[in-house]
């Protein structure tokens, strides 16, 4: 289009074709520079806020509690789930994976908050939800589960090692198996076993103390 103009400038003419010519290009210029957005803050908020009510509902209702019901509490469009979370497979890994990363953020935390011996007991109480959790989604996803990594190992020696060198327990067995012992009323799937499991940390903890 300019080519065509340029070709019937003449003399007063070139001054105008010249801005013509400036502007396009800095139209072409602004568009090649124009900022890539970002995801909204209100997206993530969604997300956050169907997987806290995801986890409440599997919970109380178990895995098959319909996706519209829990878009529905969440206040939001069952088309906003699905943008997030395209089917309840997903939904699920990603209610696991979200408690995963919760629990082993803790850790720090109460390191830095409690001492060795309260810090250690607040997280076996944490894990005890953690593997609630992760058992219902065990019983919907079976093989499908997928990892969460090393974390929750790393987590519970640092605990147990913290609670150790300040003199409140005695480590005699790995840290891995304290909680074995703690979730072993897992086992017999009863309502309420999580009630239990709290007391059998308190349990466990004090056959720990040094003598």
């Amino acid at each position: 289009m300019l080519e065509e103009r340029k070709s019937g400038i003449k003399g007063g003419d070139l001054r105008l074709y010249t801005e013509e010519a400036s502007v396009y290009q800095g139209l072409i210029l602004s568009v090649d520079k124009a900022p890539v957005r970002k995801p909204r803050a209100d997206a993530e908020q969604n997300r956050q806020l169907l997987l806290e009510t995801a986890k409440a509902a599997f919970s109380e209702k178990g895995a098959s509690v319909p996706l519209e019901e829990i878009a529905r509490t969440a206040g939001v469009g069952i088309g906003t789930l699905y943008r997030h979370f395209p089917n309840r497979e997903a939904l699920l890994q990603e209610v696991y994976a979200d408690e995963s990363e919760k629990l082993v953020a803790a850790a720090e935390r109460l390191i830095g908050s409690e001492t060795p011996l309260e810090a250690l007991r607040e997280w076996l109480r944490l894990f005890v939800r953690y593997f609630a959790t992760k058992q219902l989604v065990i019983e919907a996803l079976g093989a499908k589960l997928k990892s969460t990594g090393p974390g929750i190992e790393t987590a519970i020696n640092t605990l147990a090692r913290n609670a150790e060198k300040s003199g409140d327990i005695k480590l005699d067995v790995s840290p891995m198996d304290i909680l074995r012992a703690v979730v072993g009323m897992a086992a017999y799937a009863k309502p309420g076993w999580e009630k239990n499991a709290y007391k059998m940390i308190d349990i466990v903890l004090a056959g720990m103390r040094p003598d």
